[in-house]
C-alpha cells in the first residue's frame, strides 16, 4: 500500500491542500520513525508507522480550512473521525484508527462531551504504541509556513494546556517514554 496513491485519490497533486498535507505528513512520519529507531524496546512496527503517519490527516479536505486549501463544510476538529471513515472505506481499519485518535493528545469521551466538541461521543485515545508515537510526533508540527520545522516542547505543552490538563498529562507521559 502506497499512502501517496491514496492521498492522490482525494487531493489534486500539486494543489495547496495536497502540498500542505504531504509536507506536514512527511515531517510527522520522519519524526515518528526517528522515535521508532531510537526505541527498539517498544517493538513498534516501522512500516505501519510510516504509512499511517502519511495518512493521519487525510480527512482535512472535509473541513472548512481555506488557509490549508480545504473547502469542506465541517469544523477542523472533525478531520480525525472523517479520516477514519474514509480509510475504513479504503479497507485500512488500523490506519483509520490513527486518524481518529491523533487529535490533540487524543480525546476521551468525557473531554469531548465537556468541551461540547462536534464529534462522536466516544473515546478517541491512542491505544497502540504506533498510534501513540504518531500522535506525539504530530504535536511538534503545525500546518503553517514552517511545515517541516518542529516546534519546541514548551510551545507544544503551552498549546496543549489550552485544551485541558489531561491533554498535557498524556503528552508529558509520552515525552518521558519517547524522548
Amino acid at each position: 500500500m502506497n499512502p501517496i496513491d491514496i492521498i492522490n485519490k482525494y487531493y489534486e497533486p500539486g494543489s495547496k491542500g495536497w502540498h500542505i498535507l504531504t509536507e506536514h505528513s512527511k515531517a510527522v512520519r520522519d519524526y515518528a520513525l526517528d522515535i521508532v529507531s531510537k526505541h527498539p524496546e517498544l517493538h513498534a512496527d516501522a512500516q505501519f508507522v510510516s504509512e499511517a503517519a502519511m495518512l493521519h490527516d487525510i480527512g482535512i479536505f472535509y473541513t472548512n480550512a481555506p488557509s490549508l486549501g480545504c473547502y469542506g463544510d465541517k469544523p477542523y476538529i472533525c478531520h480525525g473521525y472523517l479520516g477514519r471513515e474514509l480509510l475504513d472505506r479504503e479497507g485500512l481499519p488500523k490506519h483509520a484508527l490513527v486518524c481518529e485518535r491523533h487529535t490533540g493528545a487524543g480525546l476521551s469521551k468525557e473531554e469531548i462531551i465537556a468541551q461540547n466538541l462536534p464529534i462522536p461521543h466516544r473515546d478517541m485515545l491512542p491505544v497502540s504504541i504506533e498510534e501513540q508515537i504518531i500522535c506525539f510526533a504530530d504535536k511538534f508540527f503545525r500546518k503553517s509556513k514552517e511545515l517541516t520545522k518542529p516546534q519546541n516542547i514548551d510551545k507544544v505543552r503551552k498549546h496543549l494546556l489550552k485544551h485541558g490538563e489531561q491533554q498535557l498529562k498524556r503528552f508529558d507521559e509520552w515525552t518521558e517514554l519517547f524522548l
